[in-house]
């Protein structure tokens, strides 16, 4: 959630921010009444409960005489102690509900509009181009041996597959070499848990807007995570952690789950856009004002890792409407597919600033004094989807794939994956 203190303080600018998210204004006027009835509800049964116990201890110090008619007195004030209490417990769900529809403040510069009003940044390299035909990738990796959606269908229903072979090989390699990069780069590993509770899940902001691509386990009361941002983020929940020696950087390998929902007709064939998939997530907690600067550093290990295998990207500032609940700024890098003649995300990177800190409670002391929301930061350093990237980008007129230079010493120094029959 944001600062309350912000948002009474400067209602305007949060107004601005939602409208550039595309939301409405008026969400910013009705969590503002939302939070003075909490206030006032609050402050309405801590007075009763302090003249309950005032009147408790006339009570005690009374004549016998007295007693009766103020024990009567005490029942009376207990029970509008009671429905005070209600009241406020009341009020503070419909605070929370309201202020849960305020979503981060988006940085200065960050372009409104919706999911086609980005800005292109900057772009590297050369769209591939071929003197033949080229083959898309789900076609090339059913040459190499390399993917199997049939049979994931078969196993497991559509936007599921097998990754064997190469593939298999290809992926962990790209995960193996994006996770050496992160530990060079002082990343701790983390292979996190996969299924989460509610209230980290709530707190990443994905039970929002994001709700209805997320899994549940019904009767458990747990959900699958989509990123290892969200475990990740719940590993100092409720803590005050020591930025005195600079932020604390983490690098998560998860499967990851998504419903896909309202994909449906988009992306249907290959592994663009499935149900399960592996991830390298890259978490930092910071401190707010070297927030932005670390969002950069994640930035520029991603990028590293794409020119290293030899991918024409460009990077987007993604435009508010498009951000999620969270993010208050996402830069994404996407490579060139060939056969769609179209940039694809690859990587996602978002500056969160303080706001998933505040919701899980995890604060530092700056200075050594008052506690306060740290800001965390989440980025992709390796995923599934690169292999589509990959063999459109490198592959040759006879089907074969030439494997980026990088990648080969985790393939046991393969230089191509040639067509298995």
């Amino acid at each position: 959630m944001i600062d309350l203190a912000f948002l009474r303080d400067q209602p305007d600018l949060v107004k601005r921010s939602q409208e550039a998210r595309g939301e409405s204004p008026d969400t910013v006027d009705a969590a503002l009444a939302a939070d003075r009835e909490r206030r006032a509800a609050i402050t309405t049964f801590e007075e009763l409960r302090a003249a309950q116990n005032a009147h408790g201890k006339t009570v005690a110090q009374a004549p016998k005489e007295q007693k009766a008619a103020l024990v009567a007195e005490g029942k009376q004030l207990s029970e509008r102690v009671k429905q005070a209490q209600a009241i406020a417990a009341a009020a503070e769900e419909v605070a929370e509900a309201a202020l849960s529809k305020i979503e981060n403040i988006v940085i200065d510069g960050v372009p409104a509009g919706g999911e086609d009003a980005f800005v292109t940044l900057r772009t590297h390299g050369e769209p591939a181009s071929f003197d033949f035909e080229p083959l898309d990738h789900l076609e090339l990796g059913e040459k190499l041996g390399a993917i199997d959606m049939e049979r994931g269908t078969k196993v497991s229903g559509s936007r599921f597959y097998f990754l064997t072979g190469i593939g298999a090989r290809l992926e962990y390699a790209l995960m193996a070499l994006g996770l050496q990069r992160a530990v060079d780069a002082g990343f701790i590993p983390m292979i996190p848990p996969t299924l989460v509770r509610p209230e980290v899940m709530k707190g990443t902001g994905f039970l929002g807007q994001h709700a209805d691509e997320v899994y549940r386990l019904e009767g458990e009361d747990l959900y699958l995570v989509g990123t290892s941002e969200v475990p990740l983020a719940g590993y100092h929940m409720g803590e005050i952690i020591d930025l005195e020696a600079g932020p604390k950087r983490y690098a998560g390998w998860s499967t990851c789950y998504r419903r896909e929902a309202g994909s449906y007709g988009k992306d249907t064939r290959g592994i663009i856009r499935v149900h399960q998939f592996n991830k390298l997530e890259m978490f930092v907690y910071t401190t707010p004002e070297d927030a932005e600067e670390e969002h950069l550093r994640l930035v520029a290990l991603q990028e590293q890792m794409l020119q290293d295998l030899g991918l024409s990207y460009r990077v987007i500032d993604v435009a508010a409407g498009d951000l999620g609940s969270s993010a208050a700024r996402k830069y994404d890098v996407e490579a060139w597919v060939p056969t769609q003649g179209a940039y694809r995300e690859l990587t996602s990177t978002s500056n969160c600033t303080s706001y998933q800190a505040r919701r899980l409670d995890v604060r530092y002391r700056p200075d050594r004094g008052k506690t306060a929301p740290v800001a965390t930061l989440n980025g992709t350093l390796a995923t599934t989807r690169w292999i589509v990237a990959l063999l459109e980008t490198h592959q040759r007129a006879d089907g074969s794939v030439v494997i980026p230079e990088v990648l080969r010493p985790y393939l046991g120094g393969i230089e191509v994956a040639e067509p298995i029959g």
